[in-house]
Formats: C-alpha cells, structure tokens, sequence
C-alpha cells in the first residue's frame, strides 16, 4: 500500500521520470573506457591494462576537480532554476565552468609533463618494470589531453539536472561514445608505435567534443554563459600553464638520475607555486574564491 501510494504522487512520478536517463548518462563515462579495453585486448600483451592504470590516474584530478564541484554545486543549481532565478542560475554556472577550467587545465600540463615519474612512483614495483611505465605513461599523456572535457562533462552535466532535462546529456553521452569506438579503431590503426595510445586519444576527443556540444547547447537555452568572463579566464589559465610547463620541464632536465621521489614532489610542489604566482600575478578573479573554498 505504502509504496503504491507513493508512486501515484506527481513528485515521485517525476524522479521517476528523471532517474533513468540519470543513471544511464553517469555510466556513459565508463562505457567508453569498457569499449577502449575490449579493443585493448586486441593489441597485444600490456595494452588493456596500460590503458586501466592509466585512464584511473587520470580520473584521480577529474573527481577532485570537477565530481566535487559538481555534486556541491547541484543543490544550488536546482534551487534558483526552481525558484525561476534564471540570472543567478547562469552567473552560477558560468562561474563553477570557469573555476574548474582554471584548475583542470594546469591539471593537464602538470598530469603530461610528470606522467613518467607518476607512473613510476605509484605503480612500479615487482614484474611492473620500466616497459610497463613507458606504456603506462604514454596512455596517460593522451588521457590527461581529454581532462578539461571531461571535467566540463561532469559540471555541464550537472546544469541539465538542475533544470530537470537528464535526456540531452544522455543523447550527447551516447553518440559520444559511438564517436570514441569509431575513432579507437581509427587511431589505432594511425599509431605505428605503442597503438594503445590511439585509444586515448579517441577517448579525449570525443570527450572533448561532447563537451562542447552540450556548453553549446547551454549557451543557446541560457542565452550565454558570461562569455567574455569565460574568455579570459582560459587565455590566463593557459598562459599560467604554460609557464608551469617551462618550469618543471627545466625541474625534469636539472633532476635527471635523482630519485624519482624527489623528482615528482619536487615538480609538483613548483608548478602549483608557478601556477599560484601567476595566476596572482594576471589578477585572475577565481582564484580569490578557490582558495575560500580550499579553506573550507
């Protein structure tokens, strides 16, 4: 009787509703990495499981990034679009995209510019010898250029729930993941030299794309997203990474033989100092408001 009565109230009809699509959309992301494994198999001895240890070292920035940003943004979202507080919903959401561009970017750089010495530290011991890291970290070099897509996707996402639409991010999610098993097989074939690679870099790209579809469409149904705010957040954030890169580049030459201990920390800890100083230094506006919610 409980339960009969509660799915006759409107309500619970309506999470009803919303809940599949909802569930189908959040395993869109590990469908496509599935379809890279199983491809991955095909292409000898070590490929499925450098592309597994890798796409897990890449999702470690995304789920600090952009799953906290998301989840603790939601009920926010939810709030003003159900209140019809249509500006704030969109000053909102411009303002969480620029925040995790500005952290997911220098993610990137950092996750391409040490992935060898990440690799080593974290996986290499026992039969996981230098081979395996250098088919590791070449997977991860192409996995770490989707990041900023796939952080995107998660907060994006999120925007579409708070307005009660589960079905576009799903349509977007699925033709995606078509694009990303057309473009393995693509790719694959491109790469001549450790192909797994190739199913990487589909796994970006398409990524990537769907990001921009679904910051598209958003941009249309909200009528823009502070686009000029958004503009010189990206040209700053990857000025600043850029000068991350240089920076622990020149820590990686100067370091060459050392521990590879004291070569990640030591690379990690000066470009987060490098990026710090000149974000500071370009008076990027987000920052102010990351280190408020870091000390929360």
């Amino acid at each position: 009787y409980f339960i009969t009565e509660n799915i006759k109230d409107k309500a619970t009809r309506q999470v009803f509703k919303l809940m599949g699509p909802r569930i189908l959309g959040a395993s869109v992301v590990q469908l496509n990495f599935v379809a890279n494994t199983i491809i991955g198999l095909s292409l000898g001895e070590g490929a499925a499981s450098a592309v597994t240890w890798a796409f897990t070292l890449m999702l470690m920035p995304q789920a600090a990034i952009a799953q906290s940003a998301g989840t603790a943004s939601l009920p926010t979202l939810s709030a003003q679009y159900e209140l019809g507080q249509h500006e704030a919903f969109k000053k909102t959401l411009a303002g969480i995209i620029r925040a995790v561009i500005l952290l997911a970017i220098p993610a990137t750089i950092g996750m391409i510019v040490l992935r060898v010495p990440l690799v080593q530290v974290i996986y290499e011991r026992g039969e996981f010898d230098a081979n395996s890291t250098a088919m590791v970290s070449w997977a991860l070099m192409w996995y770490s250029a989707g990041l900023v897509g796939h952080c995107l996707v998660e907060v994006l996402s999120r925007g579409y729930y708070a307005m009660q639409d589960t079905r576009t991010p799903v349509i977007v999610g699925v033709a995606a993941m078509g694009l990303n098993i057309g473009l393995s097989f693509l790719f694959v074939k491109l790469f001549t030299v450790m192909p797994h690679g190739g199913l990487a870099l589909a796994n970006s790209v398409a990524t990537g794309l769907e990001s921009i579809v679904l910051v598209t469409f958003l941009w249309k149904r909200l009528k823009g997203l502070e686009g000029r705010s958004l503009f010189v957040t990206v040209w700053k954030a990857l000025l600043a990474s850029a000068v991350i890169a240089g920076v622990i580049y020149a820590w990686l030459r100067l370091m060459t033989g050392q521990s590879k201990y004291i070569v990640l920390l030591g690379g990690s800890v000066l470009g987060l100092l490098a990026y710090g100083l000149m974000t500071w230094a370009l008076k990027v506006p987000e920052l102010g408001a990351i280190i408020n919610r870091i000390k929360r």
